[in-house]
Order: structure tokens, then C-alpha cells, then sequence
């Protein structure tokens, strides 16, 4: 599967059957391993001259928008496949991968209707890639919040024992605590294990003779529990301090152990609850963000005849970011090639996918069959024709946008 594709509208002179017909015997002949599909742009309703002009400055600031979208997309699916423990696989829209959906694009006249005015078109487009990044941030805060409370609860419970929660370790059986007995919990260093069994019982004068049993162990701490009289628990607390050994506060309490357990497995499946849900949203929503992307693009194609609207002659965009609506690179082209050969609308729009080597001489064939009046004049800044405005563009005679689908 290729991963870079070139979305490109040449002007016909006489029919678009032949051109189409032309090209293809030139890629067959010089540049075979290029994948070629015709991309199919409806009559879109043109509007005026000034209107496409700051429709075409509208796009250019919208790119931008879009991209930062998909690139959140993007990011939030990797980093719910990784959490998920899942293989990461390539993303589809309307069931199929992106390059066939590209190469085999039809527009949907039904929610965009072809006589609709072109803003109207993009404003709508704008306005689902907006209303997808809100549902996006509340979707992740929701699901943030709930890993947020289960990492906390989770380095209260795998920490030190000098910090982490106990009562996952401490059992009713391990306890004593009556009107005159209480059980107390130290935590003492590994080194120093058998200066607590030999000292523990003469650290204070009423302490329950081999009372003390160990617990539980990490790399540095072992914890013991220790019996004595209630009124002489600070005493020993004040003593156990003085020989290195920490005595926890703990009171075992059935019912918040209980609670504490259920709020854990609640969290857990709340966690991967929202996970699959967010995880499957944002595969539907980068779906839409492709077929926003294609539609918008295309009205573009259409657009370039007049020099200064250069500035958007070829669009680097990444499909991993956002492809984000296949109706906006169909407006793209569109819009641009109508600005660029003139009114009536009359061009070809072709998908291509060469290979690196192969670059120059489709660039060569897609200037050739664009005629030599275009062709003379669109020429790269360092053969003194008029180059990409400020660098942000290349100049070709032609529409090109190029998709990366990484």
C-alpha cells in the first residue's frame, strides 16, 4: 500500500476523456510503477470571483485547525492501543482503509448538497471538525479523571511501605483491640529485622510477650505487628522512633475495607469502560475527519489561475494527523482550480502515488499535458518564473496537493 499520494487537477483543452486517456498512456509508458485513479469532483456551484478568493484564504487558515484535530485524534488512538495492550492496525473509514477510500471517493450529495454555496460547504465541514474536538476534550477528561483516582489509589498501594496503604495487608486475624489490648504496626528497616524480635518485647514494660508477627516484606521493610496495653501505646511508640522502628497509624475497619475494595473495582471498570468507548469514538471520528478532509480538497482543485493565489498550490498534510474530511480536499481542489484555469469549470482531478525515483518524470508528464501557456509561466523562483509565496508553497502549472498516509 502506498503511503503518499498526490491529489492533482491538470486543465483540458478539448475533453476530459481524451486527457484522461493521454495520461494514462504517459504514466503506463514512463513512470509504470505509479498508481493512478481518476478522482471524481462534482459541478459545484462556483459562486463569484471574490468569493473564492476569501474562501480560498478561509481554507489556507482552516488547515491549521484541522490538522491540530486530527493530530489529537491520532495521539489519543495510540495512546489507548498502547494502554490496551493492543497491535495498532491500519485506520479505515466507512470500513475501509484510507488509500481505497481516497482512490474510490464519491461525494455525498446528500448531506452536501452540490448547488449549496461553497462556504456554506466548508462552514459546515468547519463546524463538525469543531463540534468533534469538544466532544473529544470532554470524552478525555472524563476518561483522564478516572485513571487520575485509580493511579492514586494505586501508588497508595505499591509504594513504600513507609507511605503505601495498608489495609490490603493487614487481616481482622492480625488485629487485637479490646478494652485493654491494642495492636500497634511497625515498620522496620530489612537490616535491622533481628534487633526488632530481640528489643521489641523490653522496649516498654507492658508489652504481650511474642506478640510480634510479620506481615508482609518489600526491598527495603518488613512489617510486624506488635500487642500491648492500651495506656502504654504512645510510650512504646515514643521508644520504637528512638531505635529506627516506625510505628504506622492503622484502624482496622471491616466496613471501609469494603467500601475501599468496591470503589476500586468500580474504578477499574469504569476505566475500561470509557477506554473502549473513547478508543472506538475516535476510530469513527478520524473516519469522519478523512472524509471532511476529501471534501474540501477537491472544490480546491479547481481554483488556480490567477499568480497570487500560489500561496496554496500545494498542501502537505498528513493523513495520520487528519485527513480530516474528505470534503474539505475536495473544496481545495475545486476552489483552487477554478482560480487557476478560470470559469467555465473545465479540468481533470487524478489521484497519484509515484515512488520516489519516479517523482521528477511524473512531475514532467503532468506539466506536459497541461500545455505549454500554463506551463511557461508557473516556474520554479530559481528559473525566474513565480515561485510559493514566502516558501509555503511549490509552483507547478498544475493543482497538486500531497497526503501523507503514515
Amino acid at each position: 500500500m502506498a503511503t503518499r499520494y498526490w491529489v492533482a487537477s491538470l486543465p483540458v483543452q478539448n475533453s476530459a476523456s481524451s486527457l484522461w486517456s493521454r495520461l494514462q498512456e504517459s504514466i503506463s509508458k514512463h513512470a509504470f510503477d505509479t498508481p493512478l485513479y481518476r478522482f471524481n469532483i462534482p459541478n459545484l456551484r462556483v459562486g463569484t470571483l471574490d468569493s473564492l478568493l476569501a474562501l480560498s484564504d478561509d481554507l489556507f487558515k482552516s488547515n491549521a485547525f484541522i490538522e491540530g484535530v486530527s493530530h489529537k485524534i491520532r495521539r489519543q488512538i495510540e495512546e489507548l492501543e498502547r494502554v490496551s495492550g493492543m497491535i495498532s492496525t491500519s485506520l479505515t473509514v466507512d470500513g475501509v482503509p484510507v488509500d481505497s477510500y481516497l482512490t474510490r471517493f464519491v461525494w455525498d450529495e446528500a448531506k452536501y448538497p452540490n448547488m449549496s454555496p461553497l462556504k456554506e460547504i466548508v462552514d459546515a465541514i468547519h463546524a463538525q471538525i469543531a463540534k468533534i474536538e469538544d466532544d473529544l476534550k470532554v470524552r478525555v477528561a472524563e476518561y483522564n479523571n478516572v485513571r487520575s483516582q485509580l493511579n492514586t489509589i494505586n501508588r497508595k498501594q505499591s509504594g513504600s511501605l513507609a507511605v503505601r496503604d495498608l489495609s490490603n495487608l493487614v487481616k481482622a486475624r492480625d488485629i487485637i483491640s479490646s478494652e485493654h489490648l491494642t495492636t500497634l504496626l511497625a515498620i522496620v528497616p530489612k537490616y535491622s529485622e533481628k534487633d526488632w524480635l530481640s528489643s521489641y518485647e523490653t522496649l516498654t514494660a507492658y508489652v504481650v510477650p511474642r506478640s510480634s508477627k510479620k506481615l508482609y516484606e518489600d526491598n527495603e521493610y518488613a512489617l510486624y505487628t506488635v500487642t500491648l496495653f492500651h495506656r502504654d501505646a504512645d510510650n512504646f511508640r515514643t521508644k520504637a522512633r528512638d531505635r529506627g522502628f516506625q510505628i504506622r497509624d492503622f484502624e482496622y475497619d471491616p466496613e471501609t475495607q469494603e467500601s475501599r475494595k468496591q470503589e476500586l473495582e468500580k474504578l477499574m471498570h469504569d476505566q475500561e469502560t470509557l477506554r473502549s468507548s473513547l478508543l472506538q469514538w475516535c476510530y469513527a471520528s478520524y473516519g469522519e475527519d478523512v472524509v471532511s478532509f476529501v471534501l474540501v480538497t477537491t472544490i480546491l482543485l479547481v481554483e488556480l489561475r490567477l499568480p497570487f493565489s500560489i500561496v496554496i498550490a500545494f498542501l502537505r498534510y498528513c493523513s495520520t494527523t487528519v485527513l480530516s474530511h474528505p470534503g474539505y480536499l475536495v473544496v481545495r481542489v475545486f476552489a483552487e482550480s477554478i482560480l487557476r484555469y478560470g470559469l467555465p469549470p473545465s479540468f481533470l482531478s487524478v489521484v497519484l502515488a509515484p515512488s520516489t525515483k519516479s517523482e521528477k518524470k511524473v512531475r514532467s508528464i503532468l506539466e506536459e499535458l497541461c500545455g505549454s501557456a500554463n506551463s511557461a509561466y508557473w516556474k520554479f523562483e530559481d528559473e525566474g518564473g513565480m515561485g510559493g509565496v514566502g516558501g509555503d508553497a511549490d509552483a507547478y502549472p498544475y493543482v497538486c496537493f500531497t497526503i501523507n498516509l503514515v
